[in-house]
Protein backbone atom coordinates (compact mmCIF):
# COMPACT_ATOMS: atom_id res chain seq x y z
CA UNK A 1 0.00 0.00 0.00
CA UNK A 2 1.65 3.64 -1.21
CA UNK A 3 1.35 6.55 1.57
CA UNK A 4 -1.32 8.36 0.23
CA UNK A 5 -3.25 4.92 0.13
CA UNK A 6 -2.38 4.70 3.66
CA UNK A 7 -2.54 8.24 4.91
CA UNK A 8 -6.62 7.58 3.32
CA UNK A 9 -7.37 4.27 5.61
CA UNK A 10 -5.93 6.02 8.40
CA UNK A 11 -8.71 8.66 8.70
CA UNK A 12 -11.39 6.22 7.40
CA UNK A 13 -10.37 4.62 10.53
CA UNK A 14 -10.21 7.73 12.76
CA UNK A 15 -13.45 8.99 11.62
CA UNK A 16 -15.11 5.61 12.30
CA UNK A 17 -14.21 5.50 15.90
CA UNK A 18 -14.61 9.59 16.41
CA UNK A 19 -17.79 9.82 14.60
CA UNK A 20 -18.26 13.70 14.96
CA UNK A 21 -21.25 14.59 14.55
CA UNK A 22 -22.97 11.46 16.10
CA UNK A 23 -25.52 12.80 18.39
CA UNK A 24 -28.97 14.45 18.02
CA UNK A 25 -29.77 18.04 17.80
CA UNK A 26 -32.46 19.40 19.65
CA UNK A 27 -34.83 21.58 18.56
CA UNK A 28 -35.15 24.77 19.16
CA UNK A 29 -38.16 27.14 18.42
CA UNK A 30 -37.22 29.75 15.03
CA UNK A 31 -34.87 27.26 14.09
CA UNK A 32 -34.77 25.58 10.51
CA UNK A 33 -34.02 22.30 11.11
CA UNK A 34 -35.11 19.07 8.75
CA UNK A 35 -34.03 15.42 9.36
CA UNK A 36 -33.58 12.52 7.10
CA UNK A 37 -33.28 8.81 7.21
CA UNK A 38 -31.81 6.63 4.83
CA UNK A 39 -31.50 2.82 5.34
CA UNK A 40 -28.88 0.56 3.07
CA UNK A 41 -30.84 -2.70 2.71
CA UNK A 42 -27.92 -4.27 1.01
CA UNK A 43 -25.71 -4.30 4.35
CA UNK A 44 -27.62 -3.17 6.75
CA UNK A 45 -26.48 0.36 7.07
CA UNK A 46 -28.45 2.78 8.58
CA UNK A 47 -28.16 6.91 9.32
CA UNK A 48 -31.15 9.55 10.38
CA UNK A 49 -29.39 12.92 10.03
CA UNK A 50 -30.77 16.43 11.00
CA UNK A 51 -29.42 19.64 9.29
CA UNK A 52 -30.11 23.60 11.06
CA UNK A 53 -29.92 25.82 8.08
CA UNK A 54 -29.17 29.81 9.10
CA UNK A 55 -31.84 32.57 7.72
CA UNK A 56 -27.93 33.30 5.56
CA UNK A 57 -27.90 29.78 4.16
CA UNK A 58 -25.02 28.22 6.41
CA UNK A 59 -25.29 25.12 7.65
CA UNK A 60 -24.82 25.93 11.39
CA UNK A 61 -24.94 22.14 12.43
CA UNK A 62 -25.28 18.55 11.33
CA UNK A 63 -25.71 15.63 14.00
CA UNK A 64 -26.73 11.91 13.01
CA UNK A 65 -27.17 8.64 14.65
CA UNK A 66 -26.46 5.45 13.19
CA UNK A 67 -25.29 1.82 12.77
CA UNK A 68 -23.27 0.72 10.17
CA UNK A 69 -20.07 -0.32 8.63
CA UNK A 70 -16.59 2.04 9.07
CA UNK A 71 -17.32 3.16 5.77
CA UNK A 72 -20.63 4.81 6.64
CA UNK A 73 -19.58 5.82 10.11
CA UNK A 74 -16.69 7.38 8.79
CA UNK A 75 -18.53 8.90 5.90
CA UNK A 76 -21.37 10.47 7.95
CA UNK A 77 -18.16 11.82 10.45
CA UNK A 78 -15.86 13.36 7.75
CA UNK A 79 -19.84 14.96 6.73
CA UNK A 80 -20.58 16.65 9.63
CA UNK A 81 -16.51 17.97 10.18
CA UNK A 82 -16.03 19.46 6.71
CA UNK A 83 -19.53 21.39 6.32
CA UNK A 84 -21.03 22.09 9.57
CA UNK A 85 -20.39 25.99 9.18
CA UNK A 86 -20.19 25.90 5.40
CA UNK A 87 -23.31 27.41 3.05
CA UNK A 88 -25.62 25.70 1.78
CA UNK A 89 -24.12 26.16 -1.78
CA UNK A 90 -20.56 24.94 -0.58
CA UNK A 91 -22.72 21.76 0.32
CA UNK A 92 -24.17 21.28 -3.18
CA UNK A 93 -20.75 21.77 -4.85
CA UNK A 94 -18.84 19.09 -2.76
CA UNK A 95 -21.95 17.41 -2.59
CA UNK A 96 -21.34 17.18 -6.33
CA UNK A 97 -17.73 16.23 -6.26
CA UNK A 98 -18.26 13.74 -3.83
CA UNK A 99 -20.75 11.59 -5.93
CA UNK A 100 -18.62 12.25 -9.00
CA UNK A 101 -15.42 10.90 -6.50
CA UNK A 102 -18.00 7.59 -5.81
CA UNK A 103 -18.62 7.17 -9.80
CA UNK A 104 -14.96 6.99 -11.04
CA UNK A 105 -14.17 3.34 -10.04
CA UNK A 106 -10.87 4.52 -8.26
CA UNK A 107 -10.12 6.80 -11.25
CA UNK A 108 -10.21 10.08 -10.14
CA UNK A 109 -7.17 11.87 -10.22
CA UNK A 110 -6.46 13.18 -6.54
CA UNK A 111 -4.65 16.31 -6.61
CA UNK A 112 -4.20 18.77 -4.34
CA UNK A 113 -7.34 20.95 -5.74
CA UNK A 114 -9.52 17.52 -5.33
CA UNK A 115 -7.68 17.37 -1.94
CA UNK A 116 -8.75 21.00 -0.93
CA UNK A 117 -12.29 21.22 -2.23
CA UNK A 118 -13.28 17.82 -0.11
CA UNK A 119 -10.99 17.81 2.81
CA UNK A 120 -10.84 14.36 4.41
CA UNK A 121 -13.75 13.02 2.27
CA UNK A 122 -11.26 12.77 -0.75
CA UNK A 123 -9.76 9.85 1.81
CA UNK A 124 -12.65 7.45 0.47
CA UNK A 125 -11.30 7.55 -3.13
CA UNK A 126 -10.31 4.57 -2.52
CA UNK A 127 -13.98 3.13 -1.83
CA UNK A 128 -15.03 3.90 -5.37
CA UNK A 129 -12.90 0.62 -6.72
CA UNK A 130 -15.86 -1.23 -4.89
CA UNK A 131 -19.27 -0.62 -6.15
CA UNK A 132 -20.65 -2.65 -3.85
CA UNK A 133 -19.84 0.12 -0.84
CA UNK A 134 -20.13 3.23 -2.73
CA UNK A 135 -23.63 3.37 -1.35
CA UNK A 136 -22.34 3.16 2.50
CA UNK A 137 -19.82 6.15 1.42
CA UNK A 138 -22.89 7.99 0.24
CA UNK A 139 -25.69 7.25 2.37
CA UNK A 140 -24.86 10.15 5.05
CA UNK A 141 -24.37 12.66 1.78
CA UNK A 142 -28.35 11.43 0.34
CA UNK A 143 -29.31 11.88 4.06
CA UNK A 144 -27.94 15.39 4.52
CA UNK A 145 -28.92 16.37 1.19
CA UNK A 146 -32.69 15.69 2.22
CA UNK A 147 -32.41 17.13 5.56
CA UNK A 148 -30.90 20.44 4.48
CA UNK A 149 -33.66 20.52 1.46
CA UNK A 150 -36.51 19.91 4.43
CA UNK A 151 -34.54 22.78 6.69
CA UNK A 152 -35.19 25.33 3.80
CA UNK A 153 -38.16 24.72 3.03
Amino acid sequence: MNPIEQLYQDIILDHSKRRIGADQLEGEPGQHEGQSHQHNPLCGDDITLRARVADDGTIEALAWSGDGCSISMASASVLSETLTGESVASFETANEDFHELMRSRGKAEIGAELEEKLGDAAAFAGVSKFPARVKCALLSWEAAKDAIARAQG
